[in-house]
């Protein structure tokens, strides 16, 4: 399975997150998951909404349009981004 999946109303990402970075930045790939550093630290949801708040950004879309699928607690996340097509996400993140 790709780090990347379409269904025609948006798409899915399998990410791997590592919280606490310097900075927030796409690092490539990891395995079969898109490696995102984020600089929020894994404490009181602040990684999972700096994690939204970075995608949003990148991607040109309101935060409303993402939504964590899986891995609130964990470094392994899906996540669900509408209103987006997968080229343009490959093109914005740089992978």
């Amino acid at each position: 399975m790709s780090w990347l999946v379409a269904d025609g109303k948006g798409v899915t990402l399998r990410l791997h997150i590592q919280p606490g970075a310097k900075k927030t930045e796409v690092a490539g790939l990891h395995g079969e998951a898109l490696k995102i550093r984020l600089a929020a630290p894994p404490v009181d949801g602040k990684a999972n909404a700096g994690l939204i708040a970075f995608l949003a950004e990148r991607l040109g879309v309101a935060k409303a349009a993402i939504e964590l699928i899986s891995g609130d607690a964990s470094r392994a996340k899906r996540v669900r981004i509408d209103g987006v097509e997968p080229s343009v996400v490959r093109e914005r993140l740089g992978v």
